[in-house]
């Protein structure tokens, strides 16, 4: 019979720590009890799975210290387990640190349409006086059992959220997680589950895609978040960029959407036109913003060449118009850009 099995996947976090001195919640250490071990102590929680529980140790570390490694194994073992016809769901027991990031990177690279995958952790460790991990796991549970259920979800604290909206919000309360706005999307109430919203949808075909890239990556691009604020300077990207970093997330403020966002997408839909009429007489603007107005000098000078080429192709046709595919845009482009970068000066030279 498929659906019989709910495996539980333990990467560490509060949940699985313990501390010197009981009801010690500061002072203690995370990432120290085996999962095998964290299921045993919940009273109940074979009852409220209804079905076979499996315990793998995937990690055990403190949620702080997740890295693109451990997502890489989370990810793969997940996918595994549901494409299993007996795995009725998935449910991760991790720290409260990252656990945002672990669901929103496992909500875009699994197929989780037809079954769940529940992320639960605790405020207090396991030797807490009131440890909240045991009731979140038996939540975590009855959520993943719940017929329908689906989308990768977090369980904390009586409340079910979906992946893209869940945030920790409080660095102490055992009720650390919201959604914003968008509320949660229902909560576990003596092991029955009342939803106010429907289930996350799922990528899809876009997730098996995305989990291949997961497979076939031999290491993860390192990008860095640099959060941009009043007095900012570039002297943070730059140190970055001397430093190796292969990509960058801003969190921008309206000015840098003003001046920055804006004039990209001024300067993308000029390039679109001037792609779809064909016009290479025309020119993009400067901007007097100076890294914008390099990129947009480099496609003043593509058009050059493009107009160039075109009056060339135009003397030796007697046919009439002649006008230049996209394949050919395409190649100049491509190589006027290399050999600009081929004849600059290294950074710092």
């Amino acid at each position: 019979m498929s659906g019989q099995k709910i495996v539980v996947l333990g990467t560490g976090g509060t949940i699985a720590g313990t501390s010197a001195q009981a009801g010690d919640n500061i002072g203690y250490t995370a990432a120290q009890v085996g999962v095998g071990q964290l299921l045993a102590a919940v009273p109940g929680l074979q009852q409220a799975a209804r079905s076979v529980l499996v315990a793998e140790q995937v990690a055990q570390i403190d949620s702080k210290d997740m890295d693109g490694q451990v997502w890489q194994a989370l990810a793969l073992r997940c996918a595994h387990h549901l494409e299993d016809p007996e795995v009725r769901g998935v449910v991760i027991t991790h720290g409260t640190d990252t656990l945002e990031e672990t669901a929103w990177f496992l909500h875009e690279v699994l197929d989780t349409r037809a079954k769940p995958v529940v992320l639960t952790c605790a405020m207090r460790p396991a030797t807490a006086l009131t440890p909240d991990g045991p009731q979140n796991l038996l939540d975590a549970v009855a959520v993943a059992v719940t017929p329908g259920a689906r989308g990768v979800l977090a369980v904390a604290a009586g409340e079910i959220h979906g992946a893209r909206q869940v945030q920790k919000v409080h660095p102490y309360r055992v009720n650390a997680f919201k959604s914003g706005e968008a509320g949660p999307l229902g909560w576990v109430e003596e092991g029955a589950v009342r939803l106010v919203q429907d289930w996350p949808l799922a990528p899809g075909v876009p997730a098996l895609n995305a989990i291949q890239n997961v497979v076939n990556a031999a290491a993860w691009p390192r990008v860095e978040v640099v959060i941009s604020h009043a007095g900012a300077s570039g002297t943070m990207v730059d140190a970055l960029v001397r430093d190796g970093v292969q990509g960058l997330v801003v969190a921008s403020t309206r000015r840098l959407e003003r001046r920055i966002t804006q004039p990209l997408q001024t300067l993308a839909q000029f390039t679109r036109s001037v792609r779809e009429h064909r016009d290479f007489e025309r020119r993009a603007a400067a901007t007097g913003i100076a890294e914008i107005d390099a990129l947009a000098d480099d496609f003043n000078a593509l058009l050059a060449e493009m107009q160039a080429h075109e009056a060339e192709l135009l003397e030796r046709d007697t046919g009439g118009t002649v006008f230049v595919g996209e394949r050919e845009l395409s190649r100049a482009m491509t190589r006027h850009v290399l050999e600009r970068f081929d004849t600059a000066p290294a950074a710092g030279a």
